[in-house]
């Protein structure tokens, strides 16, 4: 914190006073719980080492991943592209949305659901037909439309992750640490797109429980995972599933074992901890070029758990040589499919190759 505001003055002292201009954020202060030991089931180790690498410097950015029954993989890609990998390694750049396409699901009709961050809740045909189904709930406009998920009963939930800030300022987002986000749901039967929490802390990945009673939700500034119950006498309301977790959770995906699997970009950072208990440092820290601000660590982490929020097996690439800055971990046939925000390549690992996880009948 020290080296901090002695860099910021230096910085004041050479810039002639540009510090002095308006903050882009407008900060409150938060105290974040302590960081948990990477001890236990968090310790590390390199089993995401041991992933195959597809797409290997043919994409940019393929921030999530879904497959269809026909085996093609799906992604989007930093400069909007959606890119379909076939089974056989092939790489085709299908088509491009105009915007930053995040999240994907392939619904029963083999419709591509994306969610852009730019344009909002899209639908592609299998034919490459792109149509915008929704941009905006309760007159307000999307600003980060992140992760989109199908329940069984045909309605999509999906996230806005803020209302103020865009995909390429997230990092204001953070610093800001004020709820800008919200957890939606668009019925396609009335077309109709309604709230159902509001005033959430940067909403990330999502996914609905195999017999679709609840939606889990990635509240990645606040290192938790929230609980929204969609049917039963808690219908309505949400509570904690998991928190106090080792880093900033991204998507997340849910296994036919009932297995619920999050990826994590980047571990806990102590200087941004740090720095949320003071408003006006991270108000300066806002206005300094994006090299200046605090950076991510590059390492893999992805951490499985149970139906009660219980941790039950975490992947590591400590170096994040292999695979860094994972964003989503999707599983399909027997392997875990793992995208990133920023990385050229996307993992595949079997689920037998994992301790504890593959031995499983």
């Amino acid at each position: 914190m020290k080296w901090l505001i002695a860099g910021l003055l230096v910085l004041f002292l050479l810039s002639g006073g540009v510090l002095l201009a308006p903050s882009p954020v407008d900060s409150l202060a938060w105290e974040a719980p302590e960081a948990p030991p990477m001890t236990g089931v968090l310790a590390p180790n390199e089993y995401l080492r041991q992933s195959d690498l597809l797409a290997l410097g043919q994409v940019y950015g393929p921030e999530d991943t879904t497959v269809d029954a026909n085996g093609i993989l799906y992604t989007g890609t930093q400069d909007g592209k959606i890119i379909r990998v076939f089974p056989d390694g092939q790489v085709d750049n299908w088509l491009e949305t105009g915007g930053r396409p995040l999240g994907l699901v392939v619904d029963d009709r083999d419709t591509l659901l994306v969610a852009d961050a730019a344009k909002g809740l899209l639908s592609i045909s299998a034919a490459g037909d792109v149509t915008i189904l929704t941009r905006e709930a309760g007159g307000t406009p999307f600003r980060f439309t992140d992760d989109v998920v199908v329940a069984p009963d045909g309605r999509i939930y999906f996230t806005d992750a803020s209302s103020r800030f865009s995909q390429q300022d997230y990092l204001l987002d953070l610093l800001e640490m004020r709820p800008h986000g919200r957890l939606l749901r668009y019925n396609p039967k009335t077309r109709k797109t309604e709230v159902l929490l509001r005033d959430l802390y940067f909403p990330n990945g999502v996914a609905v429980s195999p017999q679709g009673d609840y939606v889990l939700l990635n509240e990645t500034w606040k290192y938790r995972i929230l609980k929204y119950w969609i049917t039963g006498p808690k219908a309505g309301r949400s509570e904690v599933f998991a928190s106090n977790l080792p880093g900033f959770p991204d998507n997340l995906a849910v296994d036919d074992q009932g297995r619920y699997w999050v990826a994590f970009p980047t571990l806990r950072n102590g200087q941004v901890d740090s720095m949320h208990r003071t408003p006006w440092l991270k108000n300066l820290v806002a206005k300094l070029p994006d090299g200046l601000k605090p950076q991510p660590e590059e390492y893999g982490l992805v951490v499985a758990f149970d139906d009660t929020g219980k941790m039950l097996v975490s992947l590591h690439d400590p170096k994040g040589t292999h695979l860094k800055e994972i964003t989503s971990v999707n599983p399909h046939g027997g392997f875990l499919y793992f995208g990133s925000l920023h990385n050229d390549r996307i993992g595949r690992l079997p689920l037998q190759a994992i301790p504890g996880i593959g031995e499983e009948p």
